[in-house]
């Protein structure tokens, strides 16, 4: 049975990540250049990246760069509201936005209520992304919480999140909402995004 052109194209790939070739964190070569390297067309390699993106043999985004994925550091989450160890990435920012019918119940808001975000991409200490926080309050942001409530289900990445992690849209992934409170009185509500392959929870 014949191989189809993408598939020569992601067995030739891996052979010279296989072979050392090309080691973890290697940038691949553009579309352009590897379709002319392996005699395939534009399609072809097109198909093999986005494959290899989801298997998570590849990782970062089609439209500026693509590295061969270091093997991911498995963290486990015990607490959503420990601080970050790590740096921050420039994959976050900040804005306002209309309460969703979801944040106006977690927040206790009107459904349309101004809320402030602000997003963060958490970097390991290699400097690759680990997780994503985004967190959305109304009105000023406390500065102090007594009770935190958490819970934890299966998520597939969006297409922003996928961008901002360096993944592909659709990985399975944890989201995990945290919802602060002061007084018994929500302040501040967010969401942990965690890519399944990086990290395990126990949340106590």
């Amino acid at each position: 049975m014949p191989v189809a052109p993408y598939q020569r194209a992601i067995a030739q790939i891996r052979q010279r990540i296989a072979n050392g070739t090309w080691p973890p964190g290697h940038q691949i070569p553009s579309r352009h250049r590897l379709a002319i390297e392996l005699a395939l067309g534009d399609g072809s390699i097109r198909r093999a990246m986005t494959i290899m993106r989801r298997s998570g043999e590849l990782e970062g985004t089609p439209r500026s760069r693509l590295y061969v994925a270091h093997p991911p550091a498995v963290r486990t989450l015990i607490s959503p509201d420990a601080d970050w160890p790590g740096p921050h990435g420039d994959g976050g920012g900040t804005g306002s936005c209309a309460a969703s019918a979801d944040l106006a119940d977690r927040l206790g808001v009107t459904v349309g209520r101004r809320l402030q975000w602000v997003r963060f991409e958490c970097l390991d200490p290699d400097l690759r992304p680990s997780h994503l926080v985004t967190t959305w309050w109304a009105g000023s942001r406390a500065d102090a919480w007594d009770r935190s409530v958490s819970e934890a289900e299966f998520h597939e990445l969006t297409p922003a999140e996928a961008d901002s992690l360096g993944l592909a849209t659709g990985l399975r992934s944890w989201l995990v909402r945290r919802t602060r409170y002061l007084a018994e009185q929500p302040v501040e509500t967010a969401d942990l995004v965690l890519p399944a392959d990086r990290w395990r929870l126990r949340l106590s």
